[in-house]
């Protein structure tokens, strides 16, 4: 019994020190009260205009989940742009997991990313590493494209100590690019430049990313990226890759509670739940449909949810459709919630303009409520569609003061 004891304690001191979190004064900044001011009348704008709510102290909430940080306006999966997550109100902030040559796990959105959301084309000794070099742009004689300019660069090209070289920046390429330095420009019109400069644009690895996340006493979602190599890759294998994700969370001391694991590789969420039951209770099923007839119907929502899976997370189009004019849970809602599965979904705040009548992915199904509104407050309709009837657990925004501001108003 001595001897056990022992062993325990020695365990016990070895796990990482719990640092109290830094208590951060939540801000959510100017845009969810434009939002709110350019809906069309109802009661839902009178509840969220009002002065209890314009003039609250705000509070994190974990409904509100930064989306690779606050990629609006900061570079994603940067120290920044999770920093500025925090600070609106983001209760979890998710950090996209991909892995380096030496098998590294970092924060990317994608394993070949690195050409659009870093500097490494300008980076001579590295992307000289990229699986696709740089191309630039043709053009005939009247000046029509002939070719898009082209550059693919993977993480798994490059080494840790390589990756940590790199800066990142806003998510954007140039496909008229003549010169490297046209191609790495090309930020959408409704984003900025203004926090990707020099000393900015800090990257991180997983690792890192926990340690941050608990300073700022958030909780976290990483999803596991699905690999642009072959896998195995130099004999890590697809369950190496989603175990060493999970390991990462387990050597840093954090609790399962306190994680939302997500792929949208069912396998990898399978694996989870039957290999790591504390982690895998909070798996998150992403699906990647493009179109409503791409949607899982009832009977395969029921099998997901058989198999153990407990939360769907499909794009907010597929959560919200529209009848006479007004914003109502999707069939796909309303049967995922008849067979039991909680909701997650994703992405507020990556659409650009929406008063134009195209909300383009993310409100494919509900062009004509845009239209008929003509301003960008049915975000905030769309938002309380899915938070009161539809009531999903929580919302990716690419920037998160908007739906902290929504939850701490409607007592989410």
């Amino acid at each position: 019994m001595h001897k056990l004891a022992t062993l325990v304690l020695g365990a016990l001191l070895a796990m990482p020190a719990l640092a109290a979190p830094e208590v951060l004064n939540i801000q959510v900044g100017p845009r969810p009260y434009f939002l709110v001011a350019d809906m069309d009348d109802s009661p839902l704008k009178k509840r969220l205009g009002s002065q209890e709510c314009r003039n609250k102290p705000f509070r994190k909430t974990d409904f509100s989940i930064g989306h690779r940080g606050a990629p609006l306006q900061f570079p994603e999966h940067t120290r920044e742009s999770y920093e500025a997550a925090a600070r609106m109100g983001a209760g979890i902030v998710e950090c996209d997991v991909t892995f380096t040559r030496d098998k590294e796990l970092v924060c990317r959105h994608s394993q070949n990313d690195l050409h659009t959301t870093t500097n490494i084309l300008l980076v001579p000794e590295l992307a000289m590493k990229c699986t696709t070099p740089f191309t630039p742009a043709t053009f005939d004689a009247d000046g029509n494209r002939l070719t898009a300019a082209n550059a693919e660069c993977r993480t798994s090209d490059i080494t840790l100590a390589e990756f940590r070289m790199l800066k990142g920046k806003m998510d954007a390429f140039d496909p008229d690019a003549r010169t490297v330095q046209e191609y790495v420009a090309g930020t959408a019109n409704w984003r900025t430049d203004l926090y990707a400069g020099a000393s900015s644009g800090t990257l991180m690895t997983h690792r890192e990313s926990i340690v941050l996340f608990r300073k700022l006493g958030v909780k976290m979602t990483p999803e596991l990226k699905t690999p642009s190599v072959t896998m195995p890759f130099d004999g890590f294998s697809q369950r190496d890759y989603a175990q060493k994700m999970i390991d990462e969370y387990k050597q840093s001391g954090v609790r399962p509670s306190e994680v939302w694991p997500q792929s949208f590789d069912l396998d990898d969420v399978l694996y989870w739940i039957r290999s790591e039951p504390d982690f895998g209770r909070q798996a998150v099923f992403l699906d990647d449909a493009n179109a409503t007839d791409e949607l899982p119907d009832r009977a395969e929502l029921a099998h997901l949810a058989n198999q153990g899976v407990r939360i769907w997370a499909p794009p907010m189009w597929a959560l919200i459709s529209s009848e006479n004019g007004a914003l109502v849970p999707s069939a796909a809602a309303l049967d995922a919630r008849s067979v039991g599965l909680d909701m997650i979904t994703w992405t507020l705040e990556r659409s650009g303009l929406l008063a134009g009548g195209n909300g383009g992915y993310f409100y494919q199904n509900i062009n004509d409520v845009l239209a008929q509104r003509g301003n960008e407050g049915v975000a905030m309709e769309a938002l309380d569609v899915l938070g009161r009837q539809v009531g999903v657990l929580g919302v990716f925004s690419d920037w998160p003061g908007t739906v902290t501001y929504y939850a701490n108003c409607m007592g989410l």
